[in-house]
């Protein structure tokens, strides 16, 4: 099968099984991928039972679609995503998405866990993305164009939604959660930044940086999605402070902001 029919092959049979047309997606990154558990009358599959989906090999990722309902919306949210780094292809890192957009999904969050550049950021800041910076080499509408999936050259200007950002904004402001704003850089990675590319990333404008979300956030706006990110900063980037950067370390506070990171998830989801 060509890329489209694979996508459409694993639409289709998670529409067999009950998934239906949710409204939104949600991506969910490290550590945060708990807040599925708030979705009830849950469908929950395994991605290793999803016809040709990627599988979530990196530790604080558990591997599973929920598709449920929260404040009486449809929600299908990804515990886990796949990433460049892990050898998949650009076409595997954003399976996810495109599956959702064949789904009906017009809405997509984004999450991520990410180092912060911005010295104001402490880690628990929580950081709606204004706009990203692209490091990672590649682009995932590289090669031939599938129109069924998007135009060719699909605009950029407003990557994510003016609009979400402000349900993001006021929803912070209603809950009492203080909420930053950034660019968020991608670099592939898997090894952390050197404290001089750090330097180099607060140069050209970046606020957070991490492995992932942006060829995401391509493919969905190549596809038309209404696109939200949020990162959770788990850690000063490299150089910043005086000591190594260590992943059971970002685990940790993401964990640690679980909570808080789901009430403000579930106030904007309830707000879209």
């Amino acid at each position: 099968m060509d890329y489209y029919s694979r996508v459409q092959h694993a639409a289709d049979w998670l529409r067999d099984r009950g998934a239906g047309t949710p409204a939104i997606g949600v991506v969910l990154g490290s550590g945060l991928g708990a807040f599925a558990d708030r979705l009830t009358d849950p469908l929950v599959v395994s991605y290793a039972d999803i016809p040709n989906w990627p599988a979530a090999t990196v530790v604080g990722h558990a591997g599973r679609l929920v598709v449920g309902t929260l404040a009486g919306r449809r929600i299908a949210a990804l515990s886990g995503r796949a990433h460049y780094y892990e050898g998949y292809d650009m076409g595997a890192v954003t399976f996810a998405p495109r599956v959702f957009g064949l789904l009906s999904v017009r809405t997509l969050v984004l999450t991520n866990a990410a180092g912060g550049i911005n010295l104001d950021f402490r880690p628990g800041t929580l950081m709606i993305i204004e706009d990203h910076i692209n490091l990672m080499g590649t682009n995932p509408l590289l090669g031939p164009n599938d129109d069924r999936l998007g135009p060719r050259f699909p605009d950029m200007t407003e990557v994510y939604s003016a609009r979400l950002r402000q349900i993001a904004e006021q929803t912070g402001r209603d809950v009492g959660i203080p909420l930053a704003r950034g660019v968020y850089a991608a670099l592939h990675g898997p090894s952390y930044e050197t404290p001089a590319e750090i330097r180099y990333l607060r140069t050209i404008g970046a606020d957070a940086v991490g492995m992932s979300t942006v060829p995401e956030a391509i493919a969905a706006r190549h596809m038309g999605l209404d696109v939200l990110g949020i990162s959770c900063i788990t850690n000063a980037a490299a150089g910043v402070l005086p000591k190594p950067l260590v992943h059971e370390e970002v685990m940790e506070v993401a964990r640690r902001m679980h909570a808080i990171f789901s009430t403000l998830l579930e106030g904007i989801l309830e707000r879209i």
